[in-house]
């Protein structure tokens, strides 16, 4: 029998995202998604007593195109999750799969000591924990 080997979160996680303010249009967090390459924001508390929020490319499909809103004309905030379901960096992958799974997530903000030091998606949990690239 072969020892299973524990991967943590902070094993596969991005360490690279954008965080935006929540007044920034959907065009103009398009501009960024595009010039980054990803398909989700992070939206930044607006004080210490506030949550964070994030935007991803599904939400602006199912509440801009889909709806046939301007993306000009609406802001981050009004289609954005807010609270988030936060990861530690210390959680297992396997437990974060399951809390996805459970939760229907397909990315999560990992946090530590009150800020985000990256985000986790069931693509970095199935190749960064299963994959020994």
């Amino acid at each position: 029998m072969t020892k299973r080997v524990t991967k943590k979160v902070q094993n596969v996680m991005k360490t690279e995202f954008e965080t935006v303010d929540g007044m920034l249009t959907v065009q103009e967090a398009l501009k960024i998604m595009r010039k980054n390459n990803s398909k989700c924001l992070m939206i930044n508390k607006r004080d210490e007593h506030d949550e964070y929020g994030m935007v991803l490319i599904s939400d602006i499909a199912r509440k801009v195109l889909a709806q046939n809103r301007a993306p000009e004309r609406i802001n981050v905030y009004e289609i954005m999750a807010k609270p988030v379901i936060t990861v530690t960096p210390d959680m297992n992958v396997r437990y974060c799969a399951r809390l996805f799974d459970r939760f229907e997530l397909s990315r999560a903000p990992v946090l530590e000591h009150g800020k985000v030091v990256g985000i986790v998606s069931f693509t970095d949990l199935v190749l960064g924990g299963l994959c020994d690239l």
